[in-house]
């Protein structure tokens, strides 16, 4: 028999109790990736070190494939989608090969729009299928599918009207909340003979992801937003109504949510909503109009501009060209909070061109802007002094400056008698005989910027993509272009981890796909 044990040996003293960090700090360390074993992590360190690869001189890009297509062609996240979403190929391989290939159907059932889906990895789904990456897509008889990105298995189909075309499909929140929207309604000449008068412009279907569910449908009508309604798009909760006066409001969706959404509605679910019976997401009924939006609601922001409005920066600004003429060529930077301009607001990039600079908030969420023209590419920052009048100042943080030859400005000509003239050359900035940046996009793995630069030689244009250091600008990398490039054509380059997509139109309409991979030099000598 054992002997009594002593409350001390019973119960260790608080001392001598080992301590550790509780599950709260536990959680926080590792959203922000400080385990070493845990995916985020890991991930980040493999993309850290494949940058080191990419940026080394002993590596190049090797152009590998290229496809011809009479239809437009899509890329996203290593899938090349060709004949309208009907061919998908992956191009995560050495070269890349047919994923899959949707039967062909009729014009009716044709892929109108399409969103990928990236599942997330933190949380369980109802089903299984919905941990798959897939493609969202409307069809033009109004079904909403969800496409296994990997097999082109059909997971998933909702309907949506059998009244409203529905066209559009785009992002209110990434990986968030998805909208579709239709056409614009029309009314026909007997209609306007007949003087029936249809204030509807178009309709908007919301849903959240993940899994796949409705938030509601909602009707935009003239009557509660005016009568020069132009177009309607949804980011960031926030719905943005321009007129064709120049001008956009701003109303809040969460509001007009809780004040006009007359019953929720649940995909597959039985509903009789103003007397139309059926289930939800299927033919016939679709999904009905449950967000009748009876009244203006509340304006939380307003202005008039002559061309776009963009949103966003620490804390929220927007840049907007003012609808006068003497303001025509340059941007305006100001506080989404009372409209005041930032100081050092007004960016003017001051260049004679035949295509006009273009400005937008940095896609890194840091805040910055990049203002792009033909020859300088200049990254601002956004300084906000809390207190007092909390304005703002927009200071640069560098620049980026095409590479030209100072003397190609002035031209030198000999007269009969031996003199040298030197004429002055006026050319345009953007003269293709000089190097001019064309494209500017974001690698946000790799933290890089990605810059093409073009320049006209006697075999054609000759493109070269630069590989820029996202936090100074250094340049670290530039890559040559097998192919020319037309500028008279639109192009879209994308530098994905190790792969260079390169999709261009060419002439009757043609478009043409080029794939370049990674590879070391000696083996491509």
């Amino acid at each position: 028999m054992s002997s009594k044990q002593t409350p001390s040996q019973q119960r260790p003293l608080a001392r001598e109790q080992r301590s550790g960090k509780n599950a709260c700090l536990h959680m926080d360390f590792r959203s922000r990736g400080y385990y070493s074993k845990d995916a985020g992590c890991l991930l980040r360190r493999n993309l850290t070190l494949l940058r080191e690869i990419l940026l080394n001189n002993d590596v190049v890009f090797k152009e590998v494939w290229t496809k011809i297509s009479k239809s437009p062609i899509s890329y996203e996240s290593g899938r090349l989608y060709f004949e309208n979403y009907r061919c998908c190929y992956t191009s995560q391989q050495a070269k890349p090969r047919l994923l899959y290939e949707l039967p062909k159907c009729s014009k009716a059932e044709k892929i109108e729009d399409a969103l990928f889906l990236q599942s997330p990895l933190g949380s369980m789904l109802p089903s299984p299928s919905d941990q798959q990456s897939s493609l969202l897509v409307v069809t033009g008889n109004s079904w909403l599918c969800r496409i296994s990105s990997n097999t082109g298995e059909v997971l998933q189909r909702v309907y949506l009207s059998p009244q409203h075309k529905f066209r559009y499909l785009n992002w209110d929140d990434s990986q968030e909340t998805i909208y579709a929207k239709s056409i614009q309604k029309k009314l026909s000449p007997l209609a306007r003979q007949a003087g029936l008068d249809d204030s509807t412009l178009m309709f908007l279907a919301v849903f959240r992801v993940f899994p796949l569910k409705l938030v509601g449908v909602l009707e935009i009508n003239k009557r509660v937003f005016g009568s020069t309604v132009a177009d309607v798009v949804l980011s960031q909760g926030v719905l943005a109504v321009s007129h064709t006066t120049k001008c956009v409001r701003l109303y809040s969706l969460e509001r007009i949510v809780d004040m006009f959404r007359t019953k929720e509605l649940v995909i597959g679910e039985h509903c009789d909503l103003g007397g139309t019976q059926g289930i939800v997401g299927e033919p016939p009924l679709g999904i009905p109009v449950n967000i009748h939006i009876t009244e203006a609601p509340p304006v939380l922001f307003e202005v008039t501009y002559h061309e776009g409005i963009q949103i966003g920066g620490i804390p929220f600004h927007f840049i907007y060209t003012p609808s006068h003429k003497k303001h025509r060529g340059t941007h305006h930077v100001c506080s989404l909070k009372d409209g005041t301009l930032a100081r050092n607001g007004i960016q003017d990039m001051n260049c004679c061109s035949l295509e006009s600079d273009w400005i937008l908030f940095h896609p890194d969420q840091s805040g910055r802007i990049i203002h792009v023209g033909p020859n300088t590419i200049n990254v601002l920052k956004m300084l906000t002094v809390w207190g007092g009048d909390s304005q703002s100042e927009i200071t640069k943080d560098f620049s980026i400056i095409a590479q030209r030859d100072q003397h190609e400005a002035s031209q030198v000509t000999v007269t009969s008698s031996g003199r040298t003239v030197k004429r002055r050359v006026h050319q345009l900035d953007d003269d293709p005989e000089h190097e001019t940046f064309r494209m500017v996009e974001y690698e946000d793995e790799l933290d890089l910027l990605t810059v093409v630069v073009t320049r006209r030689e006697e075999a054609g244009g000759e493109a070269a993509v630069c590989l820029h250091d996202n936090n100074n600008g250094a340049m670290m990398k530039r890559i040559l272009l097998r192919e020319s490039w037309d500028e008279t054509y639109s192009h879209q380059l994308i530098l994905d981890r190790d792969t260079i997509v390169h999709i261009e139109q060419g002439r009757n309409n043609n478009f043409c796909c080029h794939v370049y991979k990674m590879t070391p030099k000696r083996l491509n000598e």
